[in-house]
Parts: C-alpha cells; structure tokens; sequence
C-alpha cells in the first residue's frame, strides 16, 4: 500500500479507499475500467462521481456506503427521495428497531382511529404526523439494517448465498 494522504477534509471516495489499503493504481487495475486518474479526480472532487464508477468503487473497497452517499448526496433525484443512512452496529440498529417497534405498539391503536373513515380531520394532523415521523424512522433503521447487510456481505463476514 501506498502512503496515506495527509489531507484534511477527505472525500468519503478517498477515505472508502485507504480503509480498503489499495492505493489508486490498485484499485484502478481491479476495477478494469476505472482509470486511476479519474479515480484522482473523483476523490479530489475535479470530476464528479457517475453512478457506475461509484457502484465498481463500491465493490472494490467493499464498502456500500459509498453507493448510499452518492445517492443521497451526490444526484440529483436521490437528494430529493433517498435519506443519507448512518453506519452502525448491528446491536444499536436492533436496539433502535425495537424501541421504535414499541413506540408504534403504542400508536397503533391511535393509527386506526384516524384512518378508519379514509379522512384526516383537523384534530387527528398532529397525531398522525407524530405517526408518520415514528414510520419514517423505522423506515430509516430498516436502511441502516440493510447497509449494515450489504457491508458485512462485502467483507466476508456474512455468506451471501445463505441469504437468497
């Protein structure tokens, strides 16, 4: 491996890369198509990432939180409909998941109630919305479960064939 740049303020591209211990001209021979010089670029934000050089980057350095940023960050449709997820471990996303699987228990009753007529009066908003976010988190735990997945995949420490 080569030497680590010293940079303040690396790029996630960069930083996915030396966690991975490859140096550009490593990287970009395993690749096959991504020269280490638009690997240079990118990293160093003098050429914006392209969705197929993120997703080679991503299997490359066996990191799929590369594809999640570029999504939610980098494009513009993304930045829009998909939420940047948080990387963590898989006991805290569990134990998130199941504090929020409590606090819809809870809601769920009150869920009914304001949908049974297919209308959302003026008085139900506030309760349904408290829902919603509560749903919108879970969606987001869910995410993170699921990024959390694809990494451990990546890296050999889950066998992805047992999970088909």
């Amino acid at each position: 491996m080569g030497q680590k740049s010293s940079r303040l303020n690396k790029s996630i591209y960069l930083t996915s890369r030396e966690s991975a211990d490859l140096t550009r001209e490593e990287a970009s021979e395993r690749m096959g198509w991504v020269s280490a010089s638009k690997i240079e670029k990118i990293e160093n934000g003098k050429q914006p990432a392209d969705p197929a050089t993120v997703l080679a980057m991503a299997e490359c350095y066996k990191d799929a939180t590369l594809c999640n940023h570029y999504c939610a960050c980098e494009c513009e449709i993304g930045q829009k409909y998909v939420p940047k997820v948080e990387v963590k471990e898989l006991s805290q996303i569990t134990l998130e998941m199941l504090s929020n699987i409590n606090a819809l228990s809870k809601s769920k009753e009150r869920l009914i109630d304001i949908t049974v007529d297919g209308q959302i009066s003026e008085d139900e908003i506030p309760d349904f919305l408290q829902i919603k976010e509560s749903l919108d988190k879970m969606s987001l735990i869910i995410d993170s479960l699921q990024l959390w997945l694809d990494n451990a995949v990546s890296a050999g420490k889950v066998d992805d064939s047992v999970l088909q």
